[in-house]
């Protein structure tokens, strides 16, 4: 089991960070290998469950996801999402927060624990980078894109 932290401060509004971040399938567009079927209708909130399929013919694999916490941000204040991974592959969640950051940016905290079925422990330090290098890339993709 792997945890990790990511911090990014974005010259945006919170509304707008948390639009980019919380579009599921935009997330298809800055993550290599991957496809993302939104399972349920929009809007997203509580509930709303998607599927990321990651990998190449007989080496993909699908991480089904569940939106456990849904609180956009209002009235100037923060914004917090929870996702559940619910995969045979890859369990654990992930946490995106967006809250006012140094004049007038928006602070952007991405926290994820991952847990890959088979893989012991051993590869832990291997899977942390890769998770990091992954989703650091993702997270300054999607808030560069509009």
């Amino acid at each position: 089991m792997v945890t990790f932290f990511l911090e990014r401060t974005a010259p945006l509004s919170l509304d707008e960070a948390w639009r980019r971040l919380t579009q599921w399938s935009r997330h298809a567009d800055v993550v290599p290998l991957t496809r993302i079927t939104v399972v349920t209708p929009e809007p997203t909130g509580e509930g709303t469950r998607f599927v990321a399929r990651s990998g190449v013919g007989p080496l993909a694999f699908d991480d089904p996801m569940v939106v456990t916490v849904w609180h956009p941000p209002a009235d100037g204040g923060a914004g917090l999402c929870r996702l559940e991974k619910r995969g045979r592959v890859v369990k654990g969640w992930a946490e995106i927060e967006v809250r006012p950051g140094p004049g007038g940016r928006t602070r952007v905290r991405w926290r994820e624990e991952v847990r890959i079925a088979c893989l012991p422990g051993l590869f832990d330090p291997v899977v942390e980078r890769t998770a990091r290098t992954v989703f650091g890339r993702a997270v300054n993709g999607l808030l560069r894109r509009p």
